[in-house]
C-alpha cells in the first residue's frame, strides 16, 4: 500500500463513518477556547472542563481576566497540571489581548504564537477550530497515531509531523482530520496498549501489519 493509498483509506473511513470532528473542550467563545487549550497542555480535557466553569463565570472576557493577578488565577486552576506557569500565561495572554488586539483572538498562527502560553500546537488549534483554517495541530496523540499508522515517516518532532500531514491531507479535511486523529489516539490507539482488536482502520495500519499480520504469517511457517 502506498502512502497516498493509506491516507485515502484512513480519511475515507473517518469521513464515511461520521467520526467525531469537534474538540471535547467546552467553551462558548474564542477567548474561552484559547484559555482551555492553554490549560489542556499535559492535562486531560476532562479535567480542564471540570475546572473552567468557575473561571469563565468570574472572568468571561480578556478584559476581565487582564485585571486578575496570576496568584488569583492560580486559585481557580490549582487542580490543573503546572498551575503556576499556566496562571502566569493566562494573566499575560489576557493583558496582551486586551491591550494589543482589542480583546479579539487573532486568526493568524504567527500572531497567536506571540501570546504568552501559546505555542504552535495551541495556535493551530485556534486557527483551525475558530477560523476553520487548514492548520494541523500536532499533540502527543496526533504525533503517535500518525507515526504508528504510517501517515508520517521518520517524523522526529511535531513540526515534521505537521508538514507531512498537511502535504497529503486535502485542505478542506485538515480541520476535521486533526480531531479524528486526536480522538482515535485518545480512545483506540493508546500509547501503551493500543486496542488493535477493535480498531476500525487496522487493515491500513503499518503497526498492525508489522506486529500482528506478519507475526501470524511467521507462526504459520513453523
Amino acid at each position: 500500500m502506498t502512502k497516498k493509498e493509506r491516507y485515502e483509506k484512513v480519511l475515507e473511513y473517518f469521513e464515511t463513518h461520521s467520526a467525531p470532528d469537534e474538540t471535547e473542550l467546552i467553551y462558548s467563545s474564542p477567548f474561552e477556547l484559547l484559555v482551555s487549550v492553554i490549560l489542556s497542555a499535559q492535562c486531560t480535557d476532562k479535567r480542564v472542563n471540570l475546572t473552567t466553569p468557575k473561571l469563565f463565570k468570574d472572568y468571561p472576557t480578556a478584559e476581565a481576566m487582564a485585571e486578575a493577578s496570576p496568584e488569583t488565577l492560580f486559585s481557580y486552576i490549582r487542580s490543573i497540571s503546572y498551575p503556576n506557569n499556566k496562571a502566569k500565561h493566562l494573566a499575560g495572554m489576557a493583558r496582551m489581548l486586551a491591550q494589543n488586539y482589542h480583546s479579539k483572538v487573532p486568526s493568524d498562527v504567527e500572531t497567536l504564537m506571540t501570546l504568552p502560553g501559546v505555542g504552535r500546537k495551541t495556535a493551530n488549534v485556534i486557527a483551525s477550530v475558530i477560523y476553520d483554517k487548514p492548520t494541523m495541530a500536532v499533540d502527543t496523540h496526533v504525533f503517535r497515531v500518525s507515526n504508528r499508522i504510517g501517515l508520517t515517516t521518520n517524523a522526529k518532532n511535531p513540526l515534521q509531523s505537521e508538514k507531512q500531514l498537511i502535504k497529503f491531507i486535502p485542505e478542506q479535511l485538515i480541520p476535521k482530520a486533526h480531531h479524528w486523529l486526536i480522538l482515535h489516539g485518545r480512545y483506540i490507539c493508546l500509547a501503551r496498549n493500543p486496542k488493535c482488536d477493535i480498531c476500525p482502520i487496522k487493515m491500513y495500519c503499518k503497526y498492525f501489519e508489522k506486529n500482528y499480520l506478519k507475526s501470524n504469517e511467521a507462526e504459520k511457517v513453523f
